[in-house]
C-alpha cells in the first residue's frame, strides 16, 4: 500500500500538541479524539488515499463505511468531530491550502443516507460485471445479495454457508449486537448464490474459512469489507457513474424501493434488523409467511419478473 496515505508522525506530534494546548483538551478527550481519527488514518492506509489529497467523495465515502460496520450516529457524529479538528489544524498550520471536509456533513446534520441507486443503475452495475473473469459470478451474487436482502456489509462478509437455505428461500443474518433475523430472498438472488456456488466449488478454501459464503478466489480466505467497497468502486468507476455509492447505498435503496412499493413499514425495520426498542419485539409478532410475503409482494425484484434469458449466467 502507498506510504504516503499515512500521516507523518511530526504532523501528529504538533496536533496533540494542539488539541492539548490551545484546545485545552483533558487527557481523556485527547485520546478519544486520537482513537477516532485513526478510524480515518486507516481508511486511507486500507484505500492508498493521501491525506493531503482526499476529496469530498472519498470522505463521504469513509462515512458509509462507518454506517456499515454499525456505528451509531452520534458515534459518527463524534468522530467526525475529530475529523473536523484535525483537517482545520491542518489548514491553520498551512499544512492544506483549503479544508476538504468543511462540505462534510455529520448525522446531527441530517445529511448521512447515501444516494438511492434505481433498479435500472442497479441492474446496469451487475450487467457490467464481467462473467469471463474468476470472480464475476461472486461478484454479481455479492451486488444481488446486498441489495435483494438489504445486508450491511459486515452482514454480507460474515455469511455462512450454514446460514443460507436455499430451499427455503432464506438467509439467517447475524446482525448488530450478535442479533440474528431471517431475510427472504428474490428468486434472483437464489439463482445467482447458486451460479456463484458451482464456481466456488471448483475453490481451493482455507479450512478455517470453508463456511464463509463470500471467499477469496486466489487466497481462498473470507472476503473483508474493504474488497466489497473496492468491487463497487470500480463497477461505478467504469460506468461513469457520479454518486457516491458504497454497500450502504444498496442497502438503503433495498428500503427505499420497498417503501416505495408499499411494504409494511414495520416488516421493512425487522428485514433491515434496526435497533430500537421495539424491533424485536415487533419481529417476535411477524412470522416468515408474512415477512416474505411483504419482500416477495413489494420489492421491485419480483413485480416484474424478468425473463430467465436476462440473467442466465454464462456458461463455462
Amino acid at each position: 500500500m502507498d506510504n504516503k496515505s499515512c500521516v507523518p508522525a511530526a504532523i501528529m506530534r504538533r496536533y496533540i500538541q494542539y488539541l492539548r494546548l490551545e484546545r485545552a483538551f483533558t487527557d481523556n478527550t485527547l485520546d478519544a479524539y486520537v482513537r477516532d481519527l485513526q478510524k480515518l488514518t486507516d481508511y486511507y492506509d486500507a484505500e492508498g488515499i493521501d491525506f493531503r489529497t482526499v476529496t469530498l467523495e472519498q470522505l463521504q465515502t469513509f462515512v458509509a463505511t462507518l454506517y456499515d460496520m454499525g456505528i451509531s450516529p452520534r458515534s459518527i457524529a463524534r468522530i467526525l468531530s475529530g475529523v473536523h479538528a484535525f483537517y482545520k489544524f491542518l489548514e491553520l498550520e498551512h499544512e492544506l491550502e483549503s479544508d476538504p471536509t468543511e462540505l462534510l456533513d455529520s448525522p446531527a446534520r441530517g445529511h448521512h443516507l447515501p444516494d438511492v441507486l434505481s433498479l435500472e443503475e442497479i441492474d446496469a452495475m451487475i450487467a457490467a460485471i464481467d462473467q469471463e473473469k474468476a470472480e464475476g459470478r461472486r461478484d454479481r451474487a455479492i451486488l444481488e445479495t446486498l441489495y435483494s436482502c438489504g445486508l450491511r456489509v459486515s452482514e454480507l462478509c460474515g455469511l455462512r454457508m450454514s446460514d443460507v437455505f436455499i430451499d427455503d428461500g432464506f438467509l439467517r443474518v447475524h446482525g448488530k449486537g450478535r442479533k440474528e433475523r431471517l431475510v427472504p430472498m428474490s428468486p434472483r438472488a437464489v439463482m445467482e448464490l447458486q451460479a456463484w456456488y458451482d464456481d466456488r466449488a471448483q475453490i481451493r478454501i482455507h479450512p478455517a474459512h470453508e463456511d464463509f459464503v463470500f471467499v477469496s478466489i486466489r487466497r481462498g480466505t473470507a472476503l473483508s469489507r474493504i474488497t466489497v467497497f473496492h468491487i463497487i468502486k470500480q463497477l461505478t468507476i467504469q460506468l461513469g457513474m457520479r454518486q457516491t455509492i458504497s454497500p450502504h447505498t444498496f442497502r438503503h435503496s433495498f428500503a427505499t424501493h420497498l417503501l416505495e412499493g408499499g411494504a409494511n413499514l414495520r416488516a421493512i425495520q425487522a428485514m433491515l434488523g434496526h435497533e430500537s426498542i421495539g424491533t424485536t419485539q415487533l419481529y417476535m409478532h411477524l412470522d416468515r409467511t408474512q415477512l416474505r410475503e411483504e419482500i416477495l409482494q413489494h420489492h421491485p425484484r419480483n413485480i416484474a419478473q424478468p425473463s430467465s434469458a436476462d440473467y442466465s449466467p454464462v456458461s463455462e
